[in-house]
């Protein structure tokens, strides 16, 4: 997980952008749940509105996540046979 760069809303004040990257799996009461923790605990480390707040969440097939030289996907097959 990293945090994002910021853009301007329509005032003066700055919109924070949480971009979560995770492989598939994760059904919709987990991200929800996700989006929850991590709006709660910007709010209460750095301040501001919830509405201000954006969770961005990109899911990865292992395939097109590449690590130490290779394919995720690939070290998920090796380890499975």
């Amino acid at each position: 997980m990293r945090q994002g760069r910021q853009i301007r809303d329509q005032g003066d004040f700055v919109v924070p952008i949480i971009r979560v990257e995770m492989f598939k799996g994760r059904n919709r009461e987990q991200k929800r749940a996700l989006v929850r923790e991590l709006t709660e605990r910007f709010l209460r480390t750095c301040g501001g509105k919830a509405e201000q707040v954006h969770i961005v969440i990109a899911d990865i097939d292992p395939e097109d996540w590449g690590s130490a030289g290779e394919l995720v996907a690939d070290r998920l097959e090796a380890k499975k046979s």
